[in-house]
């Protein structure tokens, strides 16, 4: 059930449409966002990678704007995901860290939405791969029935999901409400507190294994196609998908909603598993990168821009599509698996020249690849280094649209339309990041908010930015954070490590 004014604010929406918000005669146009999962800022060849070969994501560039300054607002997947879709930073709603496998819906069906507003305009819209925003009104859940509220009832008209993350049960796909493959003999029980059924786990039965784990991440419960989970899951056999086919499902899935809509506006979200663990590539990619599983699965993630780029130039609509691509956070080599990102790098640096990764306050956390194409809007071949993040693609699009947002307590998505379009080198003013602890970014200066946390995390070897004394970087001459001026230059300090204060407290 959507918030009291939620109706009248659509019908307001609904008259809004009658406004030619663009020239006459020309249509609305789709918008495909590609959404992925941990690649690093220095993983494709248009930011830089020479040791693989990324020629699809690097024509997006080529055909568009590629932005050098642009940010998830978060280290960590859930609550850049959460940002994305309602225009909020994380930290203002309890809950938004990285969720198990089985927890609850953390957006407020009454809250206005990405999706949202697309439908809003008459856009058919869709979910195609990963979720991570919980299902459901309760971790208990029946997984053998209708679980609901989800992704359609936060704007998406269609969905075709798997629930969490590819190492965390239950390992199914969802289409709309309902699991994939069910068999009602076979019912699905899951667990984040203790072992269910008697399948068996990466801790009691290793040799069962074709994907070892590595210590003490956790990847060593329900055992799911040779590979070791999060958590414990029995039941739903004919309904757990095989890794190797978890990636084309999805690109056939995205491929034939954008065959339905027949010349109509859409908005299809594709929520990539790449180069998330476990890093399973399908046959057709393994070992071709020479960098591992994680390289392979990056091979798979640049073949799945190719097809879905060409099923919209079958359809005929790609030079009136905006293709936005990004990542939820930034890279991380050993996550859980023995899979030959470490051992097989091989020379190549997934955090182009940045400090941290995932998990971390430091650049490499959250600044990604960030891509917009858009042949009939956007000029070819642009570079922008204006400041630019996930957040705004809300307020950003409001404003294209020429409708006003509902009023919200604290909406931090902000119009910068005219950055995304290339049409001025001026992005935000600031942006405030989360990991361990927080950053707020404004102009070149960068300020770190103290934090008693470990330095470096031990099970992943990233720096995670905390440490018991304010920092703070130029990154306009320091895109390394190598050199802390905080003690230099106590007057900056004070008046940003202030801002971020102000900021927080305002929830």
């Amino acid at each position: 059930m959507r918030f009291s004014g939620f109706s009248t604010f659509r019908a307001f929406l609904s008259l809004c449409c009658f406004i030619p918000f663009l020239s006459v005669g020309q249509e609305k146009p789709n918008v495909l966002m590609i959404y992925v999962d941990d690649l690093g800022y220095g993983d494709v060849g248009a930011y830089g990678a020479t040791k693989i070969h990324t020629p699809h994501i690097d024509n997006l560039a080529a055909e568009g704007i590629r932005f050098t300054n642009g940010h998830a607002v978060a280290a960590t997947c859930t609550p850049s995901r959460y940002a994305l879709m309602t225009g909020q930073y994380p930290f203002r709603k309890s809950g938004t860290g990285v969720l198990p496998g089985d927890a609850a819906l953390i957006i407020d069906t009454a809250q206005f939405t990405l999706p949202d507003l697309f439908q809003d305009q008459g856009y058919a819209t869709a979910i195609i791969g990963k979720w991570h925003l919980g299902l459901g009104d309760q971790v208990e859940k029946n997984w053998n029935a209708a679980i609901t509220p989800g992704p359609n009832e936060v704007g998406y008209g269609r969905s075709y999901i798997f629930p969490a993350t590819a190492d965390r049960v239950p390992t199914v796909f969802m289409d709309n409400h309902w699991v994939v493959g069910l068999d009602q003999d076979d019912p699905i029980t899951v667990s984040y507190v203790e072992k269910v059924g008697n399948d068996p786990t990466g801790a009691e039965n290793p040799e069962l294994l074709k994907m070892k784990a590595t210590p003490d991440h956790g990847h060593n419960q329900t055992i799911v196609n040779g590979i070791g989970r999060i958590g414990w899951m029995t039941g739903g056999t004919r309904a757990r998908w095989v890794d190797e086919e978890v990636t084309l499902t999805f690109v056939d899935k995205a491929k034939a909603f954008i065959r339905e809509q027949q010349g109509n506006p859409f908005f299809l979200s594709y929520h990539a598993t790449e180069p998330h663990v476990p890093r399973m590539p399908s046959t057709m990619f393994k070992g071709k990168s020479g960098l591992g599983y994680r390289g392979d699965a990056i091979l798979q993630l640049d073949h799945t821009v190719g097809e879905l780029v060409k099923e919209l130039k079958h359809q005929g609509v790609y030079d009136n599509t905006i293709i936005i691509f990004t990542s939820d956070n930034g890279p991380v080599l050993d996550d859980g698996y023995e899979d030959g990102a470490v051992t097989e790098l091989n020379g190549h640096d997934p955090f182009g020249g940045l400090r941290g990764g995932k998990y971390s306050a430091f650049e490499a956390g959250t600044r990604v690849p960030f891509i917009i194409s858009w042949p009939k809007g956007i000029e070819k071949g642009k570079v922008s280094d204006a400041l630019v993040s996930q957040v705004d693609f809300l307020a950003s699009f409001a404003h294209y649209f020429q409708v006003a947002l509902p009023a919200t307590k604290n909406m931090d998505s902000q119009n910068i339309w005219d950055a995304f379009a290339g049409k001025k080198m001026v992005g935000r003013g600031e942006l405030v990041k989360s990991s361990g602890t927080f950053s707020l970014t404004s102009g070149p200066f960068k300020y770190i908010k103290p934090n008693k946390g470990q330095a470096v995390a031990k099970l992943t070897n990233i720096e995670l930015g905390n440490s018991p004394k304010d920092q703070l970087y130029n990154l306009a001459d320091d895109r390394g954070e190598k050199r802390n001026l905080a003690e230099e230059q106590v007057q900056k300090t004070e008046e940003l490590k202030n801002r971020l204060e102000e900021i927080l407290k305002n929830k």
